[in-house]
C-alpha cells in the first residue's frame, strides 16, 4: 500500500483531438498525506480545478497513474470511482447544492440514506454532524429559512457525515461576504486539526488558502509551486 493518502504521477488531462487538443494538465506530479490541509491555487484555466477533479475521482486522466491509498484509479470504472467516493470522499461547492424542500437534517442524511444506513442510525450521525458545525438547532429548517453560511455549513456536514477520508471544497466561500468566508475557513482547519480530516480547498483568494498548512501554485497546468506556509 502506498505511504501516500493520494499519489499523483505524470497525470496528463487532454480535452479535444487533433490541432483542437488541450492539455489541461501537462504531467503532474502530486502527493498528499493523511491529515494535511492542501490548497490548489492558480487563475482561471491552470489546472486546479481539473486537478480537484481528478483527486475527487469526477473525472479520469488522459494518461498517468492516481493513487489512493495505494489503489489506481485511473483503471476504475464509472460505477467503481462513484463507490470510490461514496465511502472516502465528501465534496462541498461554491453553490451549497442543498435539496430546497427538504430540511437541514434531511440534507445531512442524503449519504447515508444512498448508504442504506437504517434511518433511526441516519438520524443519529446526521444530528452529530450537524452539531459540529453549531447548527444542531437549525435541523428542522429548510435552506430557504437559512444564511449563506448556515447553508454552507448545512452542506459541510453533510459531507462529513459519513466521516469521510477525504473533504474536497472547491471555491467553499465564493458566495459568502468577507465575515461568513472567515467562519467557514475557521470550520474547516478545526475540521481538519481537530478531526484529522485530510482536505483539499480549491480557490482563487490568497486569504482563504491562508488557512491551510500547505498552498500548491498551479500555472498553465503544470505544478509551480508546491510549498508549506508558515504557522500551520
Amino acid at each position: 500500500m502506498s505511504e501516500h493518502l493520494i499519489e499523483l504521477r505524470r497525470i496528463v488531462k487532454r480535452y479535444g483531438t487533433g490541432e483542437a487538443a488541450f492539455n489541461a494538465l501537462g504531467g503532474i506530479d502530486l502527493t498528499i498525506d493523511q491529515g494535511e490541509f492542501v490548497a490548489i491555487m492558480g487563475p482561471s484555466g491552470s489546472g486546479k480545478s481539473t486537478t480537484m477533479n481528478i483527486i475527487g475521482a469526477l473525472d479520469s486522466p488522459t494518461s498517468g497513474e492516481y493513487l489512493f491509498q495505494g489503489l489506481h484509479v485511473e483503471t476504475l470504472t464509472n460505477d467503481e470511482r462513484a463507490l470510490l467516493r461514496r465511502r472516502f470522499m465528501g465534496f462541498v461547492f461554491q453553490g451549497f447544492n442543498l435539496l430546497a424542500r427538504t430540511t437541514a437534517l434531511e440534507n445531512v442524511e442524503l449519504p447515508l440514506l444512498y448508504r442504506g444506513v437504517p434511518a433511526a442510525e441516519r438520524h443519529e450521525l446526521a444530528r452529530a454532524a450537524l452539531d459540529r458545525v453549531g447548527l444542531l438547532q437549525w435541523e428542522d429548517h429548510t435552506p430557504a429559512e437559512l444564511s449563506g453560511g448556515q447553508q454552507q455549513r448545512v452542506a459541510i456536514a453533510r459531507a462529513i457525515v459519513t466521516k469521510p477520508l477525504l473533504l474536497m471544497a472547491d471555491e467553499p466561500t465564493g458566495s459568502l461576504d468577507s465575515r461568513k468566508s472567515v467562519e467557514i475557513m475557521e470550520l474547516l482547519a478545526d475540521l481538519n486539526k481537530s478531526d484529522k480530516i485530510t482536505i483539499v480547498l480549491v480557490t482563487h483568494e490568497p486569504d482563504m488558502a491562508a488557512y491551510a498548512r500547505r498552498c500548491v501554485h498551479c500555472i498553465d497546468g503544470m505544478i509551480a509551486s508546491d510549498t508549506p506556509q508558515e504557522g500551520k
